[in-house]
């Protein structure tokens, strides 16, 4: 599955209405480690059906952003059930990415 691009008018259906764990990566296009990050966070997506990758471009959702306090950029927020479960911020690796999902 696909990553889904969410912005403040899908958010809460993507993220918080879903059926199924949510890694959010909160990331900006000018950000070397996020641009680093963003065929990991693919890879996941595609590999792991049994959750949902959302994206966050923080300079088009600066609300999501101050929202969840990113204050550092790679950010990755984990949701189960509409709520914010796990977080950590910086370049990861696929490992730990899919162990915060567990």
């Amino acid at each position: 599955m696909a990553e889904v691009i969410c912005t403040k008018d899908n958010f809460q259906v993507e993220v918080l209405e879903s059926d199924k764990p949510v890694l959010v990566d909160f990331w900006a296009s000018w950000c070397g480690p996020c641009q680093m990050m963003g065929p990991v966070v693919a890879e996941i997506a595609e590999e792991h059906p049994e959750y949902k990758v959302c994206k966050v471009n923080v300079d088009e959702q600066q609300e999501l952003g101050m929202q969840f306090n990113v204050m550092s950029i790679p950010f990755f927020a984990v949701f189960k059930k509409g709520k914010l479960t796990n977080s950590t911020v910086g370049a990861q690796s696929k490992e730990s990415l899919i162990d915060l999902l567990k």
